[in-house]
């Protein structure tokens, strides 16, 4: 019985897999939707009401996070859907606490760091893992997201925190970041540190690298920027993000076997 047991588990957990292959794909477009999510909630909260901006936004995550649990396997345009409404939502939840309660960035960014340790702790306490190859169950999806949540809001605070903050501007502040991702890479490749941590810590810098360079291109000369516009940023990355997932639909690249 043990074995039909097993043989049942293993035939399982491909389909109730809830997120895709880490492949340079899974980067790209998790480099792309950080900026389109950036762009995007400086566009609408500049061009409606923010209350109205941020209240359909949370909407929408939360019909987005519906479609995600209700479905066994991992379907690309449902999860990246999520990844770019928790992008769009986390940055507004990030301008939120700065500029509407007028907490200082570095402040805010520690709130997220020490946000986020709690909820890696209690994962972990509570699953003893916080691999994402072992995303099979709601608890841990649970889990997954809400870090995932808490890492976008962490990365707009201290994208904002080095372009304002720290003064180095949102292009300095890109390079800055696009070397700190090295060192996850170099960590993992070269000297083979566990591969949970430098995930999570390429993760985590993904959000203010694209964040910094979206900002860099859509915000006025006046502010450091091209002046492109936040909304044709936007447009620009949405379209190209539309395409990779699709590809990814099509071929089936980032789904694990």
């Amino acid at each position: 019985m043990s074995k039909n047991f097993s043989h049942t588990i293993n035939n399982v957990k491909p389909i109730l897999n809830k997120v895709p292959e880490i492949t340079i794909f899974f980067w790209i477009i998790k480099v792309l939707t950080t900026g389109m999510g950036e762009v995007a909630s400086d566009y609408f909260v500049n061009h409606i009401d923010p209350v109205i901006a941020v209240s359909i936004a949370g909407g929408c995550l939360a019909v987005s996070l519906v479609l995600q649990f209700s479905v066994r396997r991992y379907v690309p345009w449902i999860y990246w859907l999520n990844v770019v409404m928790v992008s769009i939502f986390g940055t507004m939840a990030a301008d939120v606490v700065h500029v509407g309660f007028g907490i200082p960035y570095v402040i805010s960014t520690m709130f997220f760091i020490v946000t986020l340790g709690i909820i890696f702790g209690i994962w972990y306490f509570s699953e003893k893992t916080l691999s994402i190859h072992s995303i099979y169950t709601r608890k841990r999806e649970f889990f997954y997201w809400a870090v995932i949540l808490t890492t976008f809001a962490l990365g707009t605070a201290a994208g904002d925190m080095t372009a304002s903050t720290m003064n180095l501007g949102y292009f300095f502040s890109g390079i800055l970041f696009a070397i700190i991702i090295a060192i996850p890479a170099i960590a993992y490749w070269v000297f083979r540190i566990n591969e949970v941590f430098t995930f999570w810590f390429a993760y985590i810098v993904t959000r203010p690298l694209g964040a910094s360079f979206a900002d860099w291109m859509g915000v006025s000369h006046e502010r450091g920027g091209l002046g492109l516009g936040t909304g044709s940023v936007s447009l620009v990355l949405t379209i190209i993000i539309l395409a990779l997932v699709g590809y990814m639909a099509i071929t089936n690249k980032d789904a694990k076997c």
